[in-house]
This record gives C-alpha cells, sequence and structure tokens, in this order.
C-alpha cells in the first residue's frame, strides 16, 4: 500500500478526470442540455447528450487513470484488475445483492412515511406499457403489472450487474482503482470522505442539467447537487469498502451496476409529485437511508479499512511509483 500521498500524479488526475468530463458537460449544455439534446436516431432514446455521456463522461475517471500513468511513467502497479475471486467472493456478494436490498430498504422506509405517494395500481408502469403497444399497434397482454415488477426487478438483480458493468467501469477503474489509494495515506476516513466529495462534484455539471433529480425540485440546482455529494459519499463508503478489501476494482464495479439496474424500480410505484431529492429514488435522503445506515458502519468501524495482510492483499502492495520526471 502507498505510503505517501502523491499529490503531483493526484492533481494530474483530477484534471484529466474533470477536464474530460466537464468538457463534454459543456458540450451537452451548449447543445439544448439534457432535456433538450438533438435526437440523432428518431423514434429512439439515443441523442447527442446520451452519446456524450456514455462515451466521454462516463469513462474520463478510467481515461484519466491511463492518461496519468502514461504522463507519468507510473507504470501499471496497484491496476486493481486482479479478480482475486477465492478471497474476494464475499465482497462480489455484498455488491451484487447489497444494492437492491439497501434500494428496497429505502422504498420501504419513504413510503411508511408518505403513503400518499405510494401506488398500489402501478399507474405509471401501466401507463408505459399502454404507450409502447400504441405505438407497435398491438394490444398488450395480459399479465399482472406486479408480476412485470417483480420479473424487473429479478432482472435487475440478477443481470444488470453483468449488463452495466462496462459503463460503470469507465468510473469505478478510476475513483476506486487510482484515486483512493492515493489517498490512502490521509488516512482512510479522511480519503473516503474525500472520494465522496469529489466524486459528487465530478457529476456536478450533469446534475445541474436534470440528471437524477429533474428541473424542478425545491432549491434547483444547487440542493440537488449537494444531495449528489451525500449520496456518492455514502454509496462511494460502500464500494470504496468493497474494493479495498478485495484488492480489486472488480467488487465496485459490479455494485455500482447493480445500483444502476435497480434505482429505478421505485418509479413504477409511484404516484404523484414526490420531492426527489427526499425520495423514492436511492438518491434522495430518505430513499438512501439504506445505504446510509451501512456507510455509517463501515466508516466508524475500525476494522472496515484496516490494513490487509500483505501476503493476502498482493495488489495494495507493489513497488514505490517513480518519481514523476
Amino acid at each position: 500500500m502507498e505510503t505517501k500521498v502523491d499529490r503531483k500524479r493526484i492533481i494530474f488526475y483530477l484534471s484529466f478526470a474533470f477536464g474530460i468530463a466537464w468538457l463534454a458537460g459543456l458540450a451537452i449544455y451548449l447543445t439544448g442540455g439534457i432535456a433538450g439534446s438533438p435526437s440523432l436516431i428518431p423514434g429512439t432514446n439515443i441523442n447527442l447528450a446520451v452519446v456524450l455521456v456514455v462515451v466521454l463522461y462516463m469513462p474520463a475517471p478510467a481515461l484519466a487513470n491511463v492518461l496519468t500513468r502514461l504522463l507519468t511513467h507510473e507504470g501499471w502497479q496497484n491496476t486493481y484488475l486482479r479478480i482475486n475471486f477465492k478471497r474476494a467472493w464475499p465482497y462480489w456478494l455484498a455488491t451484487w445483492f447489497g444494492p437492491a436490498l439497501l434500494t428496497g430498504v429505502g422504498l420501504l422506509v419513504y413510503f411508511l412515511i408518505f403513503p400518499q405517494y405510494f401506488d398500489p395500481q402501478l399507474g405509471v408502469l401501466n401507463q408505459m406499457i399502454q404507450q409502447q403497444y400504441q405505438q407497435l399497434g398491438q394490444t398488450p397482454p395480459d399479465i399482472g403489472l406486479w408480476t412485470i415488477v417483480f420479473a424487473q426487478t429479478a432482472q435487475a438483480v440478477l443481470i444488470a450487474p453483468i449488463l452495466n458493468a462496462l459503463p460503470t467501469f469507465g468510473e469505478e477503474f478510476g475513483w476506486r482503482a487510482y484515486l483512493q489509494p492515493k489517498l490512502m495515506p490521509l488516512g482512510a476516513r479522511k480519503a473516503i470522505l474525500l472520494m465522496g466529495v469529489i466524486w459528487g462534484v465530478w457529476h456536478w455539471p450533469i446534475i445541474a442539467m436534470g440528471h437524477n433529480y429533474g428541473l424542478a425540485y425545491p432549491g434547483y440546482p444547487w440542493a440537488g447537487m449537494l444531495m449528489m455529494v451525500w449520496f456518492t459519499f455514502i454509496v462511494g463508503t460502500f464500494l470504496g469498502w468493497a474494493a479495498f478489501r478485495s484488492a480489486s476494482v472488480w467488487p465496485a464495479v459490479i455494485g455500482h451496476a447493480a445500483l444502476n439496474g435497480i434505482a429505478g424500480i421505485g418509479v413504477y410505484m409511484t404516484q404523484g409529485d414526490p420531492n426527489p431529492l427526499i425520495g423514492p429514488m436511492p438518491v434522495g435522503i430518505l430513499g438512501s437511508v439504506g445505504f446510509a445506515v451501512l456507510a455509517a458502519i463501515l466508516y466508524f468501524s475500525p476494522r472496515a479499512f484496516a490494513p490487509v495482510a500483505e501476503a493476502t492483499h498482493p495488489e495494495a502492495v507493489a513497488t514505490e511509483n517513480p518519481p514523476l520526471d
């Protein structure tokens, strides 16, 4: 494990991670924002904003990892790309199924506190299905709406961690596999806190353009931007713990992918106009309560980020980085 803060490489890395992503964000803003982005394929949801987010914004941290290593002659030690499955399988299991469980906790808490927003008739889902089949000129199949919700939940839990792994690798190979080890000499708690703030601020351009929270919530856009920092801190604590303990980026990739797959499930059972800063999605304060409780346990546990023995943590033990030219 690195024993001192490599400030110069951190500056290089952050310059690339923010520079590439925020330039993509600027291009999105100048071409109509997320809401008004021009369509690239008529009749689909593929527009310029989607392409720029997928091709440039989200992969920026991984690109920053590679560019920093190349430009500073750092080499390819400590890439965190080893799978280490034999030893790390508990962390794979935790990140594969944990996001669905924690998202479910948030939904339960939110709807218990705000039952007026719960729609047992699943009106949103019914409307979506009717519109889709109307465009196809077909009659929707006679399948119970809750059956569809359960099927999509099962798909999100079992398949989404694989399907979403490629785009989430673009973030995790940068944040958890490069920046987090560089910050660890500051102390685990300080490093995890900084990781959460940095990751959240990195999202700010697209949050300001409506990503996750829309454009009409109270305190727009700053309330959403600050809420995103809270969310990235608590989720980042979970993903950072999994990456650190497993000495591998892959549990974090899987966990991030699993979260992306399950996060929107609550939309189907919501009615009215709830405040997205509160819930029911996990990016809201109540929707994220499950992640927050787990983050508190990990953050204040003296063992969660304790040093791992060299013999069982090969990726965290490497030669000192060569000096910058």
